[in-house]
């Protein structure tokens, strides 16, 4: 007997939406969800292949507990208790700056995020390490000083749109927004259109191009630099949508006025008439841009992220249809953490700050093997794996040897599992209620409440789950009345009441709400995440309430039941608000409601920005002459979520791609292995040779290394990152890394 559910992939932020077969509680076939609001019936093969994710052998069932050099299975009781004594130990003993908690959600699983940082915030620590802080800090710390909150990003608004500028994007394979490879190839082919890639190789994106920029890796802000400079010596800014949209350009201007813009686009290694092309076409048509981690794990990330708004706020194509538009949300990704306050902790052996309320992963080695008395000495990992998510695997391998506890939460015995001292298991996003909260798509709003569709082998819980008996075992969740569960049981409305009553009565609850909810509502509905949504949407903000009355909702008391009621009917997604498309800019949080183009910490950098600085910086090292792309995205990775390597059976899943005239100096044949070498390591992976790569220019996926069956499948492309080459912020450097390859000797 089969049924099939609607559901949506975890593999990546756009959750496209799926049917899903299910016999004998195995997903056994899978298409895309044509009802889905959101993705309208698309999904990569990644969606279509979730039951590897779903059934694979590293699958946890139990509790265990490393003793001597193996793991012993033991109860969710002993395992709770155990944790939590030598938590209270550790904390008491050495102060709460010891203890970090590494998670969030992931991809696709985000209603744990809430249970960990409020654990990790009860018991006195801020160090929250993700992988937001590994990819987005500076575009996130940008926007902090240019829109008024880190929290607040900028779509594509691709339907809209004449013109898409795409920086350091394949969206072909990365995705990124919603149905992505969809809108390139229509905007591709669509002759009153304009699609344009500025990227080191011929991408899949830059192939349908209507113009690809080969840009020379590592020269985006020095390009961006000198687009401004274009800009405003041909006259071509909005001068209009800058008076009224923008702030402090006076301050700003005298650094693009007279520069060498010739000079900088030849060390780009660019033709100028063509770069000249780009710049006017955008700034003339309804354009967008988009760039990715192509830019943001590549020298001056900042910089650049900084240099992009810039860039398009002088052509007026921030906050407008057919621009870059402020999105809306039901749940902000991370929170405000601007550094120059007065409570925000900084990293003992490193003195990075957050961005968006995370640390930057890249820190956490040296955070451990500090021999500083407040160095981290126990940590959490949820739904995570920095062993191979995360720069420098050695560094990760050797510090996690020190920590005096590791606790990883997981749905399979990943490598960063393997190394703990208590594993426990943790359903997958098949097994519970879950759901997302990447905001991606404009005017509209949706959200899609993800149910169960298999049961769980074992004794596996939700992470939030998890979480809540840690803090109940470590005495965090203040005392809750008899009368507030008896209201649980009475029906939401009810319990509503009760718990204002309850909140306004214990100075506490406020704090511990994912808990309380957990215990109480959780208990009724069979679920702490869907108890914890139904908080989230009670406690939405006024901004919120306005967005879901425009997507026509009635305003009042019942908004946030009728919205989970309808979350729950309708398995598919439903759409829970809409933005006020024509007065967008309203998103910005700054004081005066506009654009700050003046970010003081950066001027020294814009300044010394040219060519000459830049080809001195980016002379080539005798020994590792080429630059390594670490993180190439394809159809066949998906970070480390997909262990059985049965998905890509008969694929060529990783390999390096090198330009021909590369491997035919080096002596190298395409098929054959080789050894790549940075300052970092050495991992060894299949050459690719092809033109699409190019010259001096090498790239390998992520998401491979991992161990399956007692072996090793592909190369781990973080062993060959070192966790300190990075930027001011702590972002990796992924995209430039200098390496050399060597043909392994028979």
């Amino acid at each position: 007997m089969s049924t099939t559910y609607q559901t949506s992939c975890v593999l990546c932020a756009q959750n496209c939406g799926l049917q899903a077969t299910v016999r004998n509680n195995r997903i056994v076939k899978v298409k895309g969800d044509k009802d889905s609001p959101r993705s309208e019936g698309y999904a990569c093969r990644k969606g279509l292949n979730i039951g590897y994710h779903q059934h694979n052998s590293d699958r946890l069932q139990y509790p265990l507990k490393r003793v001597g050099g193996k793991f012993e299975e033991i109860s969710w009781d002993l395992a709770i208790a155990e944790i939590a004594d030598k938590l209270k130990e550790i904390v008491r003993r050495y102060g709460p700056r010891v203890l970090a908690y590494m998670g969030g959600g992931g991809q696709g699983c985000h209603l744990e995020a809430g249970f960990g940082v409020r654990l990790l915030r009860a018991m006195g620590s801020q160090y929250h390490y993700s992988a937001l802080a590994q990819e987005f800090s500076g575009m996130f710390w940008v926007h902090g000083r240019t829109f008024g909150r880190q929290y607040i990003h900028t779509i594509p608004d691709l339907p809209e749109t004449d013109l898409l500028l795409a920086i350091g994007w394949n969206g072909m394979e990365s995705h990124q927004v919603p149905q992505a490879p969809r809108h390139l190839l229509r905007i591709s082919k669509d002759p009153n259109k304009t699609l344009i890639v500025i990227d080191p190789r011929v991408s899949e994106t830059a192939r349908i191009a209507d113009i690809h920029l080969p840009i020379r890796p590592g020269t985006d802000a020095l390009l961006l630099k000198a687009m401004i400079s274009i800009v405003l010596e041909e006259g071509l800014e909005d001068s209009i949508y800058i008076r009224e949209h923008t702030s402090e350009f006076d301050q700003i201007k005298g650094l693009f006025l007279d520069f060498d813009a010739r000079s900088a686009v030849k060390t780009c290694q660019l033709d100028f008439e063509r770069v000249r092309e780009v710049c006017r076409l955008f700034a003339t048509q309804k354009s967008c841009l988009r760039y990715d981690l192509g830019v943001m794990m590549n020298r001056h990330s900042s910089t650049s992220s900084y240099l992009a708004v810039i860039f398009q706020a002088l052509c007026g194509r921030l906050g407008v249809r057919g621009g870059s538009v402020f999105p809306g949300h039901l749940m902000p990704i991370g929170s405000h953490s601007d550094e120059r306050g007065p409570k925000g902790w900084r990293t003992v052996a490193s003195d990075f700050f957050p961005v968006c309320g995370t640390y930057p992963p890249n820190a956490m080695p040296e955070e451990i093997l500090s021999d500083n008395p407040e160095r981290l000495r126990a940590v959490i990992v949820a739904g995570s794996n920095p062993l191979r998510s995360y720069a420098d695997t050695t560094a990760y391998e050797k510090a996690f040897q020190q920590l005096d506890l590791l606790v990883t939460a997981d749905v399979a015995m990943t490598e960063t599992a393997a190394l703990s001292h208590y594993v426990l298991p943790a359903r997958s996003g098949y097994e519970s209620w879950d759901g997302t909260f990447f905001a991606l798509t404009f005017p509209d709003i949706y959200f899609q409440l993800r149910r169960p569709i298999v049961e769980p082998e074992g004794a596996a819980l939700e992470l939030g789950e998890i979480h809540l008996r840690l803090a109940d075992r470590l005495g965090l969740v203040p005392p809750i009345p008899e009368d507030l569960y008896r209201a649980a049981e009475t029906g939401l409305s009810a319990f509503g009441r009760s718990l204002m009553e309850y909140v306004n009565a214990e100075r506490k609850a406020a704090t511990m709400m994912p808990f309380i909810l957990g215990k109480t509502l959780g208990k009724v509905l069979g679920s702490v995440h869907l108890a914890a949504l139904w908080g989230i949407l009670r406690m939405a903000p006024k901004d919120f309430h306005d967005n879901a009355a425009r997507a026509g909702y009635e305003a009042g008391a019942r908004l946030a039941e009728d919205i989970f009621q309808k979350l729950i009917d309708h398995p598919e997604g439903v759409r829970i608000g809409r933005i006020d498309s024509e007065h967008n800019l309203e998103q910005l949080q700054t004081e005066d409601g506009k654009v700050h183009l003046h970010i003081p910490e950066l001027m020294d950098t814009i300044q010394g920005l040219n060519a000459a600085h830049e080809e001195s910086a980016l002379s080539p090292n005798p020994s590792f002459p080429l630059i390594l792309m670490a993180g190439r995205h394809a159809s066949v990775n998906a970070n480390t979520l997909m262990r059985n390597p049965a998905w890509n059976e008969g694929r060529r899943a990783c390999t390096l791609m090198m330009h021909p005239a590369d491997a035919e100096g080096l002596h190298l044949v395409d098929g054959q292995m080789v050894r790549v070498r940075t300052e970092a390591g050495f991992e060894t992976i299949e050459l690719e040779i092809t033109g699409e790569a190019r010259r001096g220019h090498v790239s390998m996926p992520h998401g491979f290394g991992l161990v399956y069956g007692g072996q090793v499948y592909g190369a781990n492309v973080n062993r060959l990152t070192k966790n300190t080459n990075r930027d001011h912020l702590g972002t990796p450097m992924h995209r430039y890394v200098p390496c050399r390859v060597e043909a392994i000797p028979c």
